[in-house]
């Protein structure tokens, strides 16, 4: 169906059966005047016609949905047969027990960081205990050791400061 404008006269090839025979609100693109267009009468009948074949062709689809059965399954989808069929699962065995030699010792993160504090604790006490001796040894590492453990002090104050205030 060609429509046009009734403002610009500008052209529009539109489907026939986008327009109803109630009528349709269309707007041109060019201008943007809106009006209401009917179907023309040479295509009234054809749209009528569509309209009862589609009614039809609806009610059909309606009626055979409505007689359609489920048909039952032979087999549970989660029968122990189905399930070792299908999927190699079996549901019967039990399940031993690894023996002590064949589990995986996991240590975990926090576990982890324990053993690390601990360590780290313990190598810089005893650089603190050993360090008049590591000192008369080696006299330029003195320094750096002094340097470490003021460091060392202040950092822990930063961290009492900031539990105490909070």
């Amino acid at each position: 169906m060609i429509l046009s404008c009734n403002s610009c006269e500008k052209k529009f090839v539109v489907p026939d059966n986008a327009i109803g025979v109630s009528g349709r609100l269309v707007q041109c693109s060019a201008c943007g005047n809106k009006w209401k267009q009917f179907p023309i009468k040479s295509n009234i009948e054809k749209v009528a016609s569509n309209k009862k074949i589609n009614i039809e062709k609806k009610q059909k689809s309606i009626n055979t949905k409505k007689k359609r059965v489920r048909k039952e399954r032979e087999i549970n989808l989660y029968s122990p047969e189905y399930l070792a069929k299908k999927h190699g699962i079996t549901l019967n065995k039990t399940v031993e027990k690894k023996t002590s030699i064949d589990q995986k010792i996991s240590f975990g993160f926090y576990n982890l960081l324990i053993v690390f504090l601990v360590i780290s604790i313990s190598l810089i006490k005893g650089l603190h205990f050993f360090q008049e001796f590591i000192v008369q040894k080696l006299p330029s590492t003195e320094f750096y050791l002094n340097y470490f453990f003021e460091s060392l002090k202040n950092i822990f104050e930063i961290c009492k400061n900031l539990i105490a205030n909070y």
